[in-house]
């Protein structure tokens, strides 16, 4: 289940140890899993006995299946040292707790949530993370990790950011040099179109009667003087 897994000693004594693991594989059907791509830290305490006796696991990352820095209650913990086997490893272990993640049966240190609330915790789990001082002096190369997604994530933005201005620019523009243009052509079509009107205006039919009698009258006083 998980692809990359560091495990670290807490601490000049090994009896406590840091674990993170990214969970990267998904079904075998090819559905995604709603702990994939997720960044899990947690805690596994050994006690002085080991390995005769099953060390304590806890979680660190919020994950939506176990609550955080509570000891979860599993076959391998400390919670059932009857069923505990001298013979599992660190591995073993952390397989097993894997595969409890993926059940919802309730247990000590379990909560119930949607699908939708892991997954989005598996996005934000290595921002957590690495806002935990030990996290970052314990696992340097999953903060490095986040730190190159942080710039590239800034660089798109800008780039995003960039085009946007580009494009209000240019819409600013378009919008301030296509707005003075439509509104000068619309004065000039306004002024076709006042221009076209007088020139063809029409007059009302009886004032074209009146006139034409007028100018004939007019025309006709020469011949009517004696």
């Amino acid at each position: 289940m998980f692809g990359n897994l560091n495990m670290l000693p807490c601490g000049a004594s090994p009896i406590q140890y840091l674990f993170c693991f990214k969970w990267e594989r998904e079904d075998g059907n090819g559905k995604r899993l709603p702990f994939q791509s997720g960044y899990y830290h947690g805690k596994i305490k050994f006690p002085p006995d080991y390995p005769y006796k099953p060390p304590g696991i806890s979680m660190i990352t919020p994950n939506g299946r176990f609550a955080t820095q509570k000891r979860i209650c599993l076959s391998m913990s400390d919670f059932h040292p009857e069923t505990w086997n001298p013979m599992w490893s660190v591995a073993s272990i952390l397989t097993g707790l894997l595969s409890f993640m993926m059940d919802n049966s309730p247990t000590t240190g379990s909560i119930s949530t949607t699908v939708a609330d892991k997954q989005h915790l598996a996005q934000m789990s290595l921002a957590y993370n690495c806002k935990s001082a030990i996290f970052r002096k314990m696992f340097p190369e999953y903060v490095n990790k986040y730190n190159q997604q942080q710039a590239a994530e800034q660089m798109n933005s800008e780039r995003s950011s960039s085009g946007k201005d580009d494009g209000g620019t240019a819409t600013a523009l378009t919008l301030r040099n296509g707005g003075k243009n439509e509104v000068q052509g619309r004065g000039e079509i306004k002024a076709i179109d006042v221009r076209n009107r007088r020139g063809s205006k029409k007059y009302p039919f009886w004032l074209l009667v009146l006139l034409a009698s007028m100018f004939g009258l007019v025309m006709a006083l020469p011949l009517l003087q004696p």
